[in-house]
């Protein structure tokens, strides 16, 4: 069991909210990278939302994109620098909402970058409102009579979006307790092994709590998870182009 945090993870005071969960996302990335022997080379794009607060949470070379558009300035980063570890690490309403055609066309391409999107199922950093992830009757800032699944369409699956798309690696994992978070590591290491390999485009998402913009206590939260999302975001992997052949 590891006892010592990688060093690429700081420990300065933190800018996400109590039971956020984009600190686990930072753990899990650095062990991962410090594991592959990675941390000197990676180089990160951040979206200008609740995530780009892990400019002060980590130590890796980070670039902050415009809202929406890690993805494709992650594409170009790795054109510029193909020998170096490239990953955009985005939200769900980001990667799915105003970054979707960013998100489908590097999927098209096969792009050869790491994509971590955090799915929470609303728009955490404008204040918790509905987004293509919230489930059916769930209460935002902009459905407070619950999401109407008929007029707001039913929550967004990457996984059947991209059934006929070629890319190399789509997985989704749960950081809601101490078994998603072993699983979640596995689908990061694997995509960044594909990634390293050339394969082409990873996607990795992780179900995360948000007790801030859900009004919930972070047991609440990570509750909420295993009991509301996974029964709509099932986990596992979806996509191993490599396996697959």
């Amino acid at each position: 069991m590891r006892l010592v945090a990688p060093e690429t993870v700081t420990f300065t005071e933190s800018g996400f909210c109590p039971g956020c969960g984009h600190g686990l996302a930072v753990r899990l990335i650095a062990e991962v990278m410090e594991e592959m022997g990675l941390s000197e080379k990676l180089l990160t794009v951040v979206d200008v939302a609740c995530g780009s607060l892990n400019i002060d949470s980590w130590r890796f070379d980070t670039i902050m994109a415009a809202h929406g558009r890690p993805i494709a300035t992650a594409v170009g980063v790795k054109r510029v620098r193909p020998e170096n570890p490239v990953m955009a690490y985005i939200g769900d309403g980001a990667a799915y909402s105003i970054g979707l055609a960013e998100t489908m066309h590097t999927a098209l391409r096969n792009d050869n970058v790491v994509t971590v999107v955090i799915n929470n199922s609303l728009y955490g950093m404008t204040g918790g409102q509905c987004a293509p992830t919230s489930l059916p009757g769930q209460v935002t800032t902009s459905t407070p009579r619950g999401k109407d699944a008929k007029t707001a369409g039913m929550p967004f699956r990457v996984e059947e979006a991209f059934t006929g798309f070629d890319i190399a690696y789509l997985a989704r994992g749960s950081m809601a307790d101490a078994r998603g978070m072993i699983q979640s590591k596995k689908y990061l290491r694997k995509a960044f092994e594909k990634h390293m390999n050339g394969e082409g485009f990873c996607l990795v998402e992780l179900l995360s709590a948000c007790p801030t913009n859900l009004n919930i206590t972070p047991v609440k939260s990570v509750e909420r998870i295993k009991n509301d999302m996974i029964p709509y975001f099932p986990l596992g992997e979806f996509k191993d182009k490599k396996e697959e052949e």
